[in-house]
């Protein structure tokens, strides 16, 4: 048998597995996102900050903690902790990787002649700013 978590309500596994998968609704707009995607800088689609499988792994070391809590509540805590600290580290990490893309995507504009800005340079500037927006709203929605 199972423990029930406190604030756990009937279908609130599938509605969290929506809300991880950035799932759309009906309406079409997206459900809470955990802040695994980001948008790419020449396209606009989303793509994972963190691959799918270090997700998995991460959400099974969290569960094999919460699930020992009875026979070991410290020990439980202490390896949720540790989990926490990771996740934590590996979206750190991840979203300093996608700024240095950003940066990257926009300086090299920077780094050419001396000519005067092109349409070019100013339609990249702009799909820049759309993805430093996005990435920035998808994580103050977490």
């Amino acid at each position: 048998m199972t423990e029930a978590t406190p604030g756990m309500g009937t279908g609130a596994g599938a509605a969290a597995e929506r809300a991880a998968t950035g799932e759309r609704t009906a309406a079409g707009e997206r459900t809470a996102d955990t802040g695994r995607t980001g948008t790419t800088a020449t396209t606009g689609t989303t793509t994972p900050l963190l691959p799918r499988d270090e997700c998995d792994k991460l959400e099974t070391r969290l569960q094999h903690a919460l699930s020992g809590f009875v026979d070991g509540p410290r020990a439980a805590v202490e390896e949720a902790d540790r989990v926490l600290e990771e996740v934590a580290g590996r979206f750190t990490e991840a979203v300093s990787r996608r700024r240095r893309t950003l940066r990257g995507s926009w300086q090299e504009a920077e780094t050419g002649e001396d000519k005067p800005a092109s349409t070019t340079d100013t339609e990249q500037l702009r799909l820049a700013l759309r993805d430093y927006r996005e990435l920035a709203e998808r994580l103050l929605r977490v």
